[in-house]
């Protein structure tokens, strides 16, 4: 292959170009390769024959060449991960070059010589393949790269290899060579035969596709594991001796051919060799580095509020007081709409009475007013109401029905308002379209019909807003303040967060955790993105531009609150400069000319995005590409945008509703999917920063060409990316559909390991690297979610290997990290052990599992404390739906790692119990005892309970402080507190059964139990439970009235009779020491929990760390509280004992 030269196009992006040196009769491959991708890119071009400047075009053209003006050819690239390739096949001798053309200026790109070779004289194939197989040896044996493997349809990559080899055996005759000295030259080896090359050549007797269905058996029965490219290469030689074998034990192709291609095998084969899953290479190298380079740990601050702004409460509007009168009736609240009028207001409330639907509208225009309405089984739908429900004095219609607004009778109002209230049984009805009549002219909401929807959800009444505790409340109630404000536009809310952001930095955590709620209730969908107010897209963009540059440094600033800010930014779209949203206003036109839908769905859409374009855009626009590709079938894009949230109902409440369903042409299918496969990069540029391909584009560089009135945009790529960064990423790119997902899973960590290094600096495009950053975090949450059922069976270390990535993920994205960091290398350290088969790796394991769970809830209480407060109060303050406040926390876990996390180790668990001899429980406190079984969710919320039977307790949750209550007799949970927390040492105490099950299946059926009456009988392993029946009433003193005659039979539950052994409490002494070290601990200076650590010492194995601990001796509280400083508490505390 031959290098044609490197040209600059627009200074900035680099155009590559090879050929191929064809010999005789043979066609010249010309190569063309630019380093950024771009649906749009063109190559302009044409033929150069002998000293004619004027371009030929030739023949034989690449698919989807469009002839210019029969003067030019545009040919598309096609992309590839972040670059574009072009191949064009020149087969006319008589073409000497090349030229293109870019920006007004013409690139001339020479052709390779043809070699005037000797035509009359063939080469023995037998020697063009020994030829090859020199050829290939000479280079290092190397691989081939994907790039290569797209060039040649041949199985092993070698026709390029066979051709170049023909030419030099051909220059060599065309030198005076003849055939016999040739093959004596390359058929020996200092002086004996090239065994080699005798094998390759009787190998190669053996056609392709058989070697290639005997590969893939082989693969198959050894699992499809997944193999290198050198491994690939041996089992490809390894199939072909197989084969080989079988030639030489008397078999025929055709017999041979028959005995391998049974069944489906070469279809299965063909779809695997197009899919390209077995034959191109299918894991990256990872980098070995030292994993505390990861961490990362901040000075705890604390948080005040540094700015005091005293926001004054907003007034109510007219219609307001009118609502709020309505919504004491105390009738829960369907719905609530108030309506910009010019400026006045119209609101709708609809309330659930029993049995019945209530409307109630009421305006504060003050013209005389006509409501004509109508009700309605399905959307669109204008049915006559009955006349049962109409108002008194109204007229019915054919479809329709008319009635007057009268003036409100309350006196409580500080304005009069015009109402008008109409009641229907409940079910009968979906809804109830209608406009407003006033002096002949119709009042409509922005061209369309107002429209009430009666089968919404009820919208949970709202808690008080409270003091605003745990917050940061001067900006939240500046937020809420702004809101009505906010609401117009994405362009308002965005510069509204960017004018807050200053204040927010400075409140510190709780500021930015403000910051964050209020994005992300709105990208819920839980605020309003546009009221009544039109806005350009350019202007958008913009706004977001103004935020996530602000957000970009702090993110530099502030390196304590990077995890909140990395937070903040994935809520919002990377945004641009002018063009980038500009481009969403022109090229929704272009689509519309270029195809001939102007009318209909697309035009109603066109008129959203000129005047309001929003996230759902991009679902909208992933919904016409699916419901072109599914040959039109509506369905498919219904599907799609109800998956992603959105309804008809949705669709008809923007300020420019889309009404219609999309309906185009079979003639239209190619173009508009291509055309709206563009369309959908641009929507991502805006609105959707942590897409992973567009957020590629954004750091690799990417140009869209501008047309007429459109604009051009041009990203270029950023600057000092690391080494071999392009071909990591097109690799991610590559695999991100694979079904296998553990070599995607490795590349993703590869590249954010790759990437930290530039976030940790201040740089230009720092936000570019950011969203990049939080895609591919996005990416590895989703992919091993798809690849849950690769664990299925999968053995411990592999779960094992995925719980290292999935938490080094983690760790990539936390502020911090410590505890996580020492997870990490415990996870690799149990890997290790694992393979070396050490004895104790299951319990190791098991140890550093433990400690993981801790680190994961210690985290999520973290994001609790920080994030739930601003949650409810603002939530409260904007009425946001409870249900969405109530679980707004939790929502956020989830959408990250730690989620994914947790449920990784869960899987594991049972697996490392079972392997070390654990168990499916943990006892605590083992005694045998019988009661009825009864179930809660917390142990804490029994903490004022008494039972007066004996009770055994199954609770999910047991934090490890909690007191057990009266008449408890066991406590049996999923959770796991610590041995030596309070609940533990009073469960000892008190001999009370204490244990955790890790079964969920026991658990469940423990569960189901509930009232039954149980005999547990603890193991220090296990945990026996049966039915019990009444024999032994002694035991059960103090609760016979509550145990039936006849329940209990075999039983040895000693703790459940009243009377003991006495117990004689002897005052411990103080010593004369306020502290003492583990080594003086004595049972005359401390108690048993204090002497269990040090009891530890020597008597586990070394890997299992023990505590440094100290100690206040017996008596020392007494001694302090003896001081004379100290003699008013003294008194207090005597008068309280």
């Amino acid at each position: 292959m031959a290098n044609l030269g490197k040209f600059n196009i627009d200074g900035n992006i680099e155009l590559q170009v090879d050929a191929s040196a064809p010999t005789s009769g043979s066609i010249t491959n010309v190569n063309f390769r630019v380093m950024y991708t771009s649906d749009s890119l063109l190559l302009h071009w044409g033929a150069i024959r002998g000293s004619n400047d004027k371009w030929v075009l030739p023949s034989r053209q690449p698919e989807g060449t469009r002839n210019h003006k029969n003067r030019a050819l545009r040919t598309p690239f096609v992309k590839s991960g972040s670059s574009s390739y072009l191949k064009l096949e020149i087969d006319d001798p008589q073409i000497e070059a090349i030229e293109i053309k870019n920006n007004g200026q013409n690139f001339h790109v020479k052709l390779p010589r043809r070699k005037t070779l000797v035509s009359n004289i063939s080469v023995p194939e037998d020697l063009v393949q020994i030829q090859a197989y020199l050829r290939w040896e000479r280079k290092g044996k190397q691989m081939y790269t994907p790039e290569q493997e797209k060039a040649s349809n041949k199985f092993n990559n070698y026709t390029e290899e066979y051709e170049a080899a023909r030419a030099e055996l051909l220059e060599e005759i065309s030198r005076g060579a003849s055939v016999d000295d040739i093959r004596s030259k390359i058929t020996k080896k200092s002086g004996q035969e090239y065994k080699e090359t005798a094998i390759k050549e009787e190998n190669n007797k053996i056609p392709d596709d058989l070697v290639q269905i005997q590969a893939y058996i082989r693969w198959e029965k050894a699992g499809k594991p997944s193999y290198s490219p050198e491994q690939q290469l041996r089992e490809f030689e390894e199939a072909r001796k197989e084969l080989q074998s079988e030639l030489e034990k008397g078999a025929s192709l055709d017999e041979i051919r028959k005995k391998i291609t049974k069944g489906e095998i070469k279809t299965k084969v063909a779809k695997q060799l197009q899919n390209k899953k077995y034959f191109s290479p299918e894991r990256i190298q990872r980098k070995q580095r030292d994993l505390m380079q990861l961490l990362n740990k901040h000075a705890v601050k604390a948080v005040e509020e540094s700015i005091s702004v005293e926001v004054e409460p907003k007034p109510l509007t007219a219609v307001e007081p009118f609502a709020k009168e309505k919504e004491l009736d105390g009738n829960p609240v369907m719905s609530k709409k108030i309506y910009k009028v010019g400026e006045k207001e119209l609101l709708v409330l609809v309330t659930k009475p029993a049995g019945k639907i209530k409307i109630h509208v009421a305006t504060d225009l003050e013209e005389p007013l006509t409501l004509h309405w109508a009700l309605s089984e399905k959307d669109g739908e204008w049915l006559a109401p009955p006349p049962a429900v109409l108002p008194p004095g109204s007229v019915s219609l054919e479809k329709a029905a008319e009635s007057k607004f009268s003036t409100s009778t309350s006196g409580d109002l500080p304005k009069q308002v015009q109402c008008i209230e109409m009641e229907i049984a409940d079910g009968n009805f979906k809804g109830m379209p209608f406009v407003l009549l006033s002096g002949g002219k119709w009042i409509k909401n922005n061209g369309s019909d107002f429209y009430v929807e009666f089968s919404q959800r009820f919208k949970q009444a709202q808690k008080d807003a409270g003091d605003g505790k745990g917050t940061s409340k001067v900006l939240l109630d500046r937020i809420a303040a702004l809101e009505s404000e906010a609401q117009k536009s994405f362009m308002h809310r965005f510069n509204i967060a960017s004018d807050l952001m200053d204040q927010a930095k400075n409140t510190g955590k709780l500021g930015l955790a403000g910051i964050l709620v209020w994005m992300r209730f709105m990208a819920t969908r839980q605020l309003i993105w546009n009221k009544n107010y039109n806005v350009k897209p350019r202007e958008i963009s913009k706004a977001q531009d103004r935020l996530t540059d602000l957000l970009q440094s702090i993110y530099t600033t502030h390196p304590q609150h990077r995890e909140l800010l990395r937070m903040i930014m994935s809520t919002v779209g990377r945004g641009g400069e002018g063009d980038v949203g500009q481009r969403i206003r022109d090229e929704i036109l272009v689509i519309q000319r270029h195809n001939d839908c102007k009318g209909g769905m697309m035009e109603e859409w066109h008129q959203k995005l000129h005047n309001n374009t929003s996230p759902d855009d991009v679902i909208i626009c992933q919904a016409l590409i699916d419901y072109i590709k599914s040959d039109f079938d509506i369905s498919v894009y219904w599907k799609t945008l109800n998956e992603n949230g959105i309804t008809k109902e949705r669709l008809l409440s923007y300020d420019r509703a889309i009404h219609s369903e999309p309906s185009f042409r079979r003639d239209q299918k190619d173009g508009l999917l291509r055309d709206l496969g563009h369309y959908m990069r641009t929507l991502k540029a805006v609105h959707s920063g942590a897409d992973l391909e567009s957020a590629i584009s954004n750091c690799m560089g990417y140009r869209a060409e501008g047309q007429g009135f459109m604009v051009g945009v041009q990203i270029n790529p950023i600057p000092g990316l690391p080494s071999g960064f392009p071909d990591l990423l097109r690799f991610v790119l590559e695999h991100i559909e694979d079904r296998n997902v553990e070599a995607l899973l490795e590349g993703l960590l590869e590249a954010r390991q790759e990437l930290r290094p530039l976030l940790l600096k201040s740089t230009g495009r720092l936000k570019d690297l950011l969203f990049l950053d939080i895609a591919l975090d996005s990416t590895v949450r989703t992919a091993i979610e798809r690849g849950y059922e690769e664990l299925n069976n999968a053995r411990p270390e592999k779960i094992m290997h995925f719980i290292t990535l999935v938490l080094e993920n983690l760790v990539l994205s936390s502020d911090d990290n410590e505890d996580l960091v020492y997870c990490l290398k415990g996870w690799h350290h149990s890997i290790s052990m694992c393979k070396s088969k050490s004895a104790h790796w299951a319990l190791y394991a098991k140890s550093v599992l433990d400690r993981t769970r801790l680190a994961l809830a210690s985290k999520a209480e973290t994001y609790q404390r920080i994030l739930q407060p601003s949650a409810e109060y603002l939530g409260s303050l904007l009425g946001v739906d409870q249900w969405a406040i109530n679980i707004f926390t939790e929502e956020i876990i989830r959408a990250g790692s730690a989620a994914t996390l947790s449920s990784l180790i869960n899987r594991l668990d049972p697996v490392l119990r079972e392997t070390a001899h654990l168990g499916s429980w943990q006892v605590i406190s083992p005694v045998e005892v019988v009661g009825y079984v009864e179930v809660v969710d917390e142990l804490l919320s029994l903490q004022n309970k008494s039972y007066n039977r004996p009770t055994i307790l199954v609770a999910k949750s047991v934090k490890g402080e909690e007191e057990i209550p009266d008449g408890t007799v066991a406590v049996l949970t999923p959770d796991m507190p610590d041995v030596l927390s309070h609940v533990s040492v009073r469960a000892r105490n008190c001999k009370v059964c204490f244990a955790t099950c890790f079964d969920p299946n026991i658990l469940a059926d423990l569960q189901a139990k509930k009232g039954k009456l149980l005999c547990l009988k603890p193991s220090s392993a296990d945990v026996v439970y049966s039915k019990a029946n009444l024999n032994l009433a002694p035991l059960f003193m103090h609760y016979s009235s509550e145990v039936k005659e006849g329940e209990l039979v075999d039983s040895s539950s000693s703790n459940l009779k009243g009377d003991g052994p006495s117990v004689t409490l002897v005052r411990k002494q103080f010593v004369g020491k306020y502290a003492i070290s583990a080594e003086e601990f004595t049972p005359e200076m401390v108690g048993a929990k204090s002497r269990n650590i040090s009891y530890l010492k020597g008597k586990v194995p070394s890997w299992v760390g023990i505590p440094t601990s100290v100690a206040l001796p017996f008596g020392v509280f007494e001694k302090v509280l003896a001081e004379e400083a100290n003699k008013f508490f003294w008194k207090h505390v005597c008068a309280a004992s």
